[in-house]
């Protein structure tokens, strides 16, 4: 027979009540926070090599032009990592506040195949997709 605190070590319950395994939930923890230090790796080495580079080493406009438009897009890449990491600290707080996996429009549960595909989803697909139509109705 399985006691109640052996459950809860298989089964993490949510407050409203859905469940997640708990390895599942771990894995998931794992990856996310495997990849924030990812993230906040490669900011200190951009922040160590310096964003700055000096005029005189260039050879002519053109080097010059290619050089800022790579450090653009270094400096946009870098912008997209930090929302990156604003969502993987909340997605961390859900799953310590045992919130992780329920959808934030209809309180379903988040299939565990989108969240292997997107660890920090906030919504289920189902809502993404409604999402999804209403922009492209205002888009048109």
């Amino acid at each position: 027979m399985l006691t109640a605190d052996a459950f809860y070590e298989i089964v993490r319950p949510f407050k409203r009540g859905l469940c997640m395994r708990k390895r599942d939930v771990d894995r998931f923890k794992k990856v996310l926070l495997e990849r924030k230090q990812e993230i906040i790796s490669s900011a200190e080495t951009m922040r160590e090599e310096g964003i700055g580079f000096d005029e005189a080493d260039l050879a002519d406009e053109v080097d010059l032009a290619s050089t800022e438009a790579d450090q653009a897009m270094n400096l946009r890449l870098h912008d997209r990592e930090l929302v990156l990491l604003r969502k993987i600290d909340r997605t961390l707080k859900k799953i310590e506040d045992g919130e992780f996996g329920v959808c934030e429009h209809c309180g379903e549960e988040i299939n565990i195949k989108r969240l292997e595909a997107r660890p920090v989803a906030e919504v289920c697909i189902r809502c993404k997709e409604d999402m999804e139509k209403q922009e492209k109705g205002y888009a048109e």
